[in-house]
Formats: C-alpha cells, sequence, structure tokens
C-alpha cells in the first residue's frame, strides 16, 4: 500500500484506462495540426493531459511517438544507414531494394498501405504520410547526395516509388503488381541513379 508520503511516477495519472492511447490520440492530432517539425513533447502531453516525462517513458523521442502514432513498425535509422552502406553510384539501387523490402512484408506494408490508401482522398493522412517522407526519411538520405537541387532531387526519387507503392499494392496494376522485386530494381533503379549523380 502506498504510504501518504510517498509520490507516483512522473506525469502518471490515477484511474486512467489507457494513458499510452490517449498520448498517441493527441500526438495524432498534433501532428495533423502543426506538422512533425512544429510539434512539441510538451505540446503533445498538454493536450494528452499528462507529464512530458510519461510521453519520455513510453516512446523516447518526438519520432518513436510519431512512428508509433502512424503505426509504423519500422526502423527510419536502420533502413537509412542499410541505404547509405555503400558505394554512390549504388546507392539508389540500395534505395529502391529498401523500399521494396519494406513493402513486401505484410507486417510492415500494412500500415503504410493504409496511409497511402486514406492519403489519397484525406488531407490529414496526406499531410501525415508527407511529414513521414520529408521529415523523418528523406531528411537521413540528404547528407548522401551533393549539387544542386538536393530536396527537389530527394523528392523526384520518393515521388518514383510512392507511385510504384501505388499502382503496385494499391490499383494492382498489371504486369507491375505481379514483376518480381529484382525486374522492378532492374527498372526503376538506373531512374533514381540519375537524381543521385545528375550529369554523371
Amino acid at each position: 500500500m502506498r504510504g501518504p508520503g510517498r509520490r507516483r511516477g512522473p506525469g502518471r495519472r490515477p484511474g486512467a484506462p489507457d494513458t499510452r492511447g490517449e498520448i498517441l490520440g493527441a500526438a495524432r492530432a498534433e501532428f495533423a495540426a502543426k506538422g512533425f517539425d512544429a510539434t512539441s513533447i510538451r505540446a503533445i502531453a498538454s493536450r494528452a493531459g499528462v507529464d512530458p516525462a510519461l510521453v519520455h517513458h513510453y516512446f523516447g523521442t518526438k519520432e518513436k511517438v510519431f512512428l508509433a502514432a502512424m503505426e509504423l513498425t519500422i526502423d527510419p535509422a536502420v533502413l537509412a544507414e542499410t541505404v547509405a552502406a555503400g558505394p554512390v553510384d549504388e546507392l539508389a539501387e540500395r534505395f529502391v531494394r529498401t523500399f521494396l523490402s519494406v513493402w513486401g512484408n505484410p507486417v510492415t506494408r500494412a500500415p503504410f498501405l493504409a496511409l497511402l490508401r486514406s492519403a489519397i482522398g484525406h488531407e490529414t493522412a496526406a499531410l501525415l504520410l508527407r511529414q513521414f517522407i520529408t521529415s523523418i526519411v528523406l531528411i537521413r538520405v540528404r547528407p548522401l547526395l551533393d549539387g544542386p537541387d538536393v530536396d527537389l532531387r530527394l523528392e523526384l526519387m520518393a515521388s518514383h516509388l510512392v507511385g510504384t507503392a501505388l499502382l503496385r499494392y494499391v490499383i494492382k496494376a498489371e504486369p507491375l503488381a505481379s514483376a518480381s522485386e529484382d525486374e522492378l530494381v532492374a527498372l526503376v533503379a538506373p531512374t533514381l541513379q540519375r537524381y543521385v549523380t545528375p550529369g554523371a
């Protein structure tokens, strides 16, 4: 039994049935309203009615709150390390293979599929997908590219891959839907490599 002088842990509310779920709901609302960069742990905690320490307790960082709120089961840092590990003239191939490996796994594909389907006709979902692509994924790949218009080139690379995912997994257009990953890498990677090393 807790004595009268004993304190609860930081931000813990008595009787809260699903504090973690409330934090995630608050995070979704904050990210949708303000965007990833402008959202803070303190703002998420305030909306959820908890201490910021409790948000850190459950999730650690703002990025991990975002991933949990979107139900994304991947670690962007690991993916970025995979893309970065190798010569620059093969970067696009690694980029495409990594992207296809995420979409090829039913566990990691499911939340992305839901988000992509929603983004087609729902502005909030489109905003969240855009934040994930630009503020979490592409920002890690950016240091690997040199030359002019790096951000534009990165977004063009992403547009090819998102378009491929849309046609392959949502619309299920043939023969794209049935093509093997090796076939897609062979066809898509050379185009994306021109964005990595323009003029090469």
